[in-house]
């Protein structure tokens, strides 16, 4: 989805480098560009694409300047900067003389204030997504209540995203549910955007410590997934969980996130489909596949059929009758 969602906010597709640098620089973040591939003595290149879109507070944006580039940022102004090389590789060079080098898969957060030399190779492409200064420290505040006396520094230090949480699939998932949702996208950005801060918070050594369980203890958000486990064929709502127990609807978002990596909506569509296929296993006295479908409140039925194959690689009537 984020790919389908870059895709539909194509700024640039064959363009000079000089040309995205230009809207990256308003957009993404300041920097000098510097071609290193001979486009200037061989002519202009046009290989270069850039996609970028906003998301609640953020920026997204997929970036290639179809050349070998050395990108000089002086400092990220008020932003962090999630970095993903997904094709290629990419040099970091620190004004302390720290080097970095990032291959295809691998991501690395960008600080505010730090300046830094970006060498890439010329098929380097690149996702980053911009995320204000300010938005950052909300979340944290809201998480502990304090932050560390010299503001949220990440460590300098990349990920491997195929040996940990794939932070891209996760916001994948984040827009596909909400692209299937009957809301619209605008009014589910901002939870979903606090689920992203989280992972970025969790996932990149830094130094803020998450010290607060959100506001409820493990006791309670056991006894949370007990009620839900206990209910699934009742329609349960985010709000509903947060007045039981007594948090806000975002601390619930949160709590998901931190615990499972998923939307609460989520979770409770896996367990239920988990559930239905128990029933579908067991449950000799079961007439038909959309009796126990509807029970469970999948009444979209077509949907229904194609997250269940998504999930145990069948369609829900093969699983039936393979039992009946």
């Amino acid at each position: 989805m984020l790919n389908n969602v870059l895709n539909n906010a194509s700024v640039f597709e064959g363009a000079h480098p000089l040309q995205v640098s230009e809207y990256v620089n308003q957009h993404v973040g300041r920097h000098r560009i510097r071609l290193n591939g001979g486009s200037e003595s061989k002519g202009p290149s046009t290989n270069a694409r850039l996609s970028y879109t906003d998301f609640a507070d953020l920026g997204l944006s997929r970036i290639s300047y179809g050349d070998a580039v050395t990108v000089s940022c002086p400092d990220l102004a008020e932003v962090y900067h999630f970095q993903v090389v997904t094709h290629g590789e990419c040099y970091w060079h620190y004004a302390d003389d720290q080097r970095l080098r990032l291959r295809t898969g691998q991501a690395l957060m960008m600080n505010p204030k730090e300046q830094i030399d970006l060498s890439y190779s010329p098929d380097c492409e690149k996702v980053i997504i911009k995320v204000p200064e300010q938005v950052l420290i909300s979340q944290c505040i809201e998480q502990v209540g304090v932050l560390p006396k010299s503001g949220i520094r990440f460590a300098r230090r990349a990920i491997d995203l195929d040996s940990s949480v794939c932070l891209l699939r996760f916001l994948d998932a984040l827009l596909t549910e909400a692209s299937e949702s009957e809301l619209e996208l605008e009014s589910l950005q901002i939870p979903y955007r606090d689920i992203l801060l989280n992972k970025l918070l969790q996932h990149f050594d830094s130094n803020f410590k998450d010290n607060a369980s959100g506001g409820i203890s493990d006791r309670g958000f056991a006894e949370l997934i007990a009620f839900i486990d206990m209910n699934l064929k009742a329609e349960l709502e985010v709000e509903e969980l947060a007045r039981m127990s007594n948090v806000s609807v975002r601390t619930v978002y949160n709590l998901f996130a931190k615990h499972f990596g998923l939307t609460p909506r989520l979770y409770i569509k896996n367990a239920k489909l988990r559930a239905l296929r128990n029933e579908l296993v067991g449950n000799t006295r079961l007439r038909n596949v959309t009796e126990v479908a509807l029970d469970y409140g999948f009444s979209h039925l077509g949907r229904f059929s194609s997250d269940y194959r998504k999930m145990f690689g069948e369609l829900p009537s093969e699983t039936f009758r393979r039992h009946h």
